[in-house]
């Protein structure tokens, strides 16, 4: 039967009046090289490692980028100097922006820097907005609004694009937000930011929030302003629902290498660029993917789970004896699309990874014989059982080394069977 791709699987994600193709593109704004770094379990990278993240960055098609808060003193000043500086020497298409306070001392650098380096920098200045951290930082509102006006006004007169961020934004009330929204639109603001900031936003409350934004902005005739999302995964929806908020209209979202971030971390880059990608809303390459986390993880000294979606050890990993046949017997029908799906959900060549089919206590014969024929050893009956028996007294999966030693009749394996 001759493979037709576009009727080998039945997709229910399709179905229903509310999935509707998106007629405009979705950018992203990587918050790696800032709100990642706020991870109290990080490692600052080195400037050179950072220079390379930002080339991944832009390798990823990713079109914005936070590359630090200057205000925070000479080392960070130092930083956004260099990365900006690699932009433009490098002729890199990625645009590079700035966290703020809403505060001239913040912004005073940004203005320096673009000034310095020649290249637009945007301004992302931010303002808590819910009644807790009113409360909390004896702000009212009066006083929120001039710091928003003041900030915005001194940026945009200083030369910056600038986006308007309210911080939880997602326990804030609805009017706090149009009135600050409003006034830092009217002083120049080209984008403002939705930040759940805790992660306390359920799918639910995005679409509530999205929608009353955009009637916001068409009731104040705004609409050309830009929308980003910035999700945190405290309660693990960070992802579900910065997808929502590209339903609801949302221009740009925000994510990082992993999720790494305060607390529990961001809305993970490479989970939010493979969706866009399997749901049709970007056209990227994403063969950098695995590079990307893994070099992030390397130089801030932050491992990655074995299980971990898209990157981890065992993403496209098996040693299961029917999952294997499933993949084996795929590759035999001759066609590479066919295996990377049978058993996948996320193709592993769509990050430029491949499907990995080992031994241990729950494969069957057909992973042993795969194993020897991939590496050009021939599968002989007894070379066959002798692996296979071995593998059903194990308690772990096999390593290569441990497989080559059983060959050759050199057992150091016996790791496999104590389970230490």
């Amino acid at each position: 039967m001759e493979l037709d791709e576009k009727h080998m699987l039945y997709d229910w994600n399709t179905l229903g009046a509310d999935i509707k193709p998106l007629r405009r593109r979705v950018e992203f704004d990587d918050e790696t090289l800032r709100d990642g770094l706020q991870n109290p379990s990080v490692v600052d990278p080195h400037i050179e490692d950072k220079k390379r993240i930002l080339h991944l960055m832009n390798d990823l098609g990713i079109q914005a980028a936070d590359i630090g808060l200057p205000g925070a003193g000479p080392r960070a000043v130092e930083d956004v100097i260099a990365l900006a500086q690699e932009i433009v020497s490098a002729k890199l298409a990625i645009r590079p922006n700035c966290a703020a306070r809403t505060h001239k001392n913040d912004i005073t650098p940004i203005i320096e820097i673009s000034n310095k380096v020649g290249i637009p920098i945007e301004a992302c200045t931010f303002l808590g907005s819910s009644p807790i951290r009113q409360y909390v930082e004896d702000w009212d509102i009066d006083r929120m609004l001039r710091l928003t006006e003041e900030a915005v006004d001194f940026a945009v007169k200083g030369g910056l694009p600038v986006m308007m961020v309210t911080e939880d934004t997602t326990r804030a009330h609805p009017e706090d937000l149009r009135r600050i929204y409003t006034i830092a639109i009217n002083y120049g603001a080209k984008r403002i930011c939705l930040a759940d900031t805790v992660g306390h936003v359920t799918p639910y409350g995005v679409k509530h929030l999205m929608r009353f934004i955009k009637e916001m902005l068409r009731e104040i005739g705004a609409q050309d302003v830009k929308v980003d999302w910035h999700g945190h995964r405290d309660r693990g929806l960070a992802v579900i629902n910065s997808l929502v908020a590209i339903e609801e209209g949302a221009d740009r979202i925000h994510g990082t290498a992993f999720g790494i971030g305060e607390r529990c971390g961001n809305a993970p880059m490479e989970v939010l660029l493979v969706n866009c990608k399997l749901m049709g809303y970007i056209e990227q390459d994403l063969a950098k993917l695995n590079e990307y986390c893994r070099f992030v993880s390397r130089v801030c000294y932050l491992p990655i789970a074995p299980n971990y979606m898209i990157v981890g050890r065992d993403a496209f990993r098996t040693a299961t004896g029917v999952h294997a046949a499933a993949i084996i017997k795929a590759e035999k029908k001759g066609h590479a699309w066919l295996a990377d799906r049978v058993y996948s959900g996320v193709p592993a060549s769509l990050v430029g990874r491949d499907q990995v089919i080992e031994i241990g206590p729950m494969s069957g014969e057909s992973n042993v014989i795969y194993w020897l024929t991939k590496r050009g050893i021939e599968p002989t009956r007894e070379l066959v059982e002798k692996i296979f028996r071995a593998a059903k007294q194990a308690h772990r999966v096999f390593t290569d080394e441990e497989i080559l030693e059983l060959i050759h009749g050199e057992p150091a394996y016996g790791m496999a069977f104590d389970g230490h």
